[in-house]
Order: structure tokens, then C-alpha cells, then sequence
């Protein structure tokens, strides 16, 4: 599945789960928030397709999808995402001093 048809399947499970996504200008990547009552998940705009895949896959993840049905390869993208940021983060941690 391309990373536009991933953005796309994503933003319909984002407003299945109340959540409103904004693309914005700005130093950060982007997430899940809460604003004065509204649930938002922002996206920088100026990231690439994959990495704006990426944001929104993470910060859905948050939200939990256990009750959810989701199309096979967008599960799949979400759990892939979810691993290769918890590996990562763990190669910074064991880096660390």
C-alpha cells in the first residue's frame, strides 16, 4: 500500500476514534494532544509521505485499536511502526553513557 493510501486509511481511523488531524507548520513531527477539550493529532506538514505515515500510525497506536477493525496492511503498518520506534529507542538507550 502506498504511504498516501496509508495517510488516507489512517485519517478515517483517526475520526472513527473522535480524533481531528491537523497538518501544521513548526519544529516537531507531530502526535496526539489534547487542546482545550478537542482530541488533535498533529502532523507537520512539510514531512515527507512516510514519515507523516509514520507520526499518525504512532499516535494512533496511543489511542488503542483493540477494539477497532482495521484493514489487514494498515494494522500490519501500525505494528511495524510501533516496533521499529520502540527499537530505536532502545539502541539510544543502550548508547547512552
Amino acid at each position: 500500500m502506498k504511504h498516501e493510501d496509508l495517510i488516507q486509511e489512517l485519517h478515517d481511523v483517526a475520526r472513527q476514534l473522535g480524533v481531528t488531524v491537523r497538518y501544521e507548520k513548526g519544529d516537531f513531527e507531530g502526535g496526539y494532544c489534547i487542546l482545550k477539550d478537542e482530541k488533535l493529532l498533529l502532523v507537520n506538514k512539510r514531512l515527507l509521505p512516510n514519515r507523516k505515515a509514520s507520526v499518525l500510525a504512532l499516535a494512533i497506536r496511543e489511542l488503542g485499536l483493540e477494539n477497532l477493525f482495521l484493514k489487514p496492511a494498515v494494522r500490519q503498518f501500525i505494528e511495524d511502526e510501533v516496533a521499529r520506534a520502540t527499537q530505536s529507542t532502545t539502541k539510544v538507550i543502550l548508547k547512552s553513557p
